[in-house]
């Protein structure tokens, strides 16, 4: 299990590192899960002890929220004073996220279809 978490919080490091020498913008955390999704299809398999942890956090994910909210109720004077622009970032990234899903569930239905007629 150690050897679980070690692998999880490293390929975040990883991720972390990568955003610090490219200074891209994006947040090092989701370079690292591309870098464990990448591990993980080269390994063909996911790991039992990886599966577990992965799953403990996904139970307790709940928690993880926690000081995302302390933060929003810390700057509830800013959020008023910049209502406008959060509610068009939210409903307009809400939007584009339901689109693009759609997009890539379509995507993905010719895909499987298209490999199992073969």
């Amino acid at each position: 299990m150690i050897g679980a978490i070690t692998l999880l919080l490293g390929c975040q490091l990883l991720g972390e590192l990568f955003i610090a020498a490219t200074g891209l913008p994006l947040p090092g955390p989701v370079v690292g899960m591309v870098i464990l999704f990448v591990g993980l299809l080269i390994h063909g398999k996911v790991p039992g002890d990886v599966a577990a942890v992965s799953d403990t956090l996904l139970r307790n994910l709940s928690l993880l929220f926690i000081p995302a909210g302390v933060g929003v109720m810390l700057h509830l004077a800013l959020i008023e004073r910049e209502w406008l622009g959060v509610t068009a970032a939210l409903i307009g990234s809400s939007a584009i996220t339901v689109v693009v899903t759609a997009f890539l569930m379509i995507g993905l239905k010719k895909f499987t279809r298209a490999g199992g007629e073969g």
